[in-house]
């Protein structure tokens, strides 16, 4: 994953008339009343036999606008009551500077290098451009972060809660070791602010961040999930966890299994205490190609983790996280929705 979203402004949706028609036609009503249309009696729910499905908004990435607002109807349409935020929508309703980076672009090109693809020429000087200008633009965020009111991270807040909608973790580019300390700061405080319970970020494969991040979050009362891609191993986590109570796992199942892990259920068992959010896909083992396929296809024991947590009463939440290819004629919310059916026929 993960952060390989466009960055649309709010402004940039309410302005560009042919966003709006391809959101409407997508999405279904006019998202120019928002508000007004989130705010109903008919607020999902999707607690299922104790189990908390969630979605990362990473999964609606492909939809045509990136704003909040838009943002929350998808969850909406999907039926989803409960979410993992990323920095993109959150940080655009409170004003973020906009970015002029393809970051779609962006990181397609970064995922390809990072899973062992031979870049051509042409793509790497592409991929070095977008790198330089990525620098400069996180730049010019460290310093608005800096001055940015937490009123905008409320009024959200308000918003996506009025509509039957709970942030349980943010996931912003601010937690890095190329952040500052004000932004790591300003990071943990806003995802207070959202009513977040932990923030999530890539593992930074050090132990002194580890270590620095543990510390902070102790002073805000906020916990930091550590996300794994095909490193994941069952000790993966073990140095942050005991670093510090504040250090936790953001444990993606599909990852672990491509990883050649062989027993995916072993983890949830024996850390399901330290996991703040599992995200959730089906990928297929290293025999089988490491594919990243539609639910059910695959070799990611979903079924049974699920079923794992019910009998459990494992608490931590199910995050969603759309990965493959959505199939022609499809969309995102479709197969989002897809996925949680899935789940509900998993824990019937």
């Amino acid at each position: 994953m993960e952060n390989n979203k466009s960055n649309f402004s709010r402004r940039r949706f309410i302005g560009t008339s042919a966003s709006f028609a391809a959101a409407t036609a997508i999405a279904g009503p006019s998202l120019f009343a928002a508000p007004s249309i989130l705010k109903n009696n008919n607020k999902p729910n999707s607690i299922i036999n104790g189990v908390q499905i969630g979605v990362i908004t990473y999964s609606f990435r492909s939809m045509p606008d990136q704003s909040a607002e838009a943002t929350l109807k998808y969850i909406l349409d999907c039926g989803i009551s409960a979410i993992e935020l990323m920095g993109d929508p959150a940080e655009s309703y409170a004003g973020k500077p906009e970015n002029t980076v393809d970051r779609r672009r962006y990181y397609t090109l970064m995922s390809s290098k990072r899973n062992g693809d031979v870049l051509s020429d042409e793509q790497q000087k592409e991929m070095t451009e977008m790198q330089q200008k990525m620098a400069a633009y996180n730049k010019t965020v460290a310093q608005w972060r800096s001055t940015v009111s937490m009123d905008k991270f409320a009024e959200l807040r308000k918003m996506y809660n009025d509509a039957g909608v709970t942030i349980y973790a943010f996931k912003p580019r601010a937690f890095g070791k190329d952040n500052t300390d004000a932004e790591i700061d300003w990071g943990m405080r806003a995802a207070k602010t959202l009513g977040a319970s932990h923030v999530t970020l890539e593992h930074p494969g050090d132990d002194a961040h580890t270590q620095k991040l543990g510390d902070m979050a102790k002073k805000h009362g906020i916990f930091v999930a550590y996300h794994g891609h095909e490193q994941q191993t069952p000790t993966f986590w073990d140095t942050a966890l005991k670093q510090s109570k504040y250090n936790a796992l953001n444990l993606d199942l599909g990852h672990y299994v491509a990883a050649g892990n062989t027993d995916p259920l072993e983890i949830i068992k024996s850390k399901h205490d330290r996991i703040m959010s599992m995200h959730t896909k089906d990928r297929q083992t290293p025999g089988h190609g490491k594919g990243n396929v539609p639910w059910g296809t695959g070799d990611t024991p979903i079924t049974q983790a699920l079923q794992l947590m019910r009998d459990n009463n494992y608490k931590f939440p199910v995050t969603i996280e759309l990965e493959y290819e959505i199939p022609e004629g499809s969309n995102a919310i479709e197969e989002v929705r897809k996925c949680l059916k899935y789940c509900k026929k998993s824990l019937a």
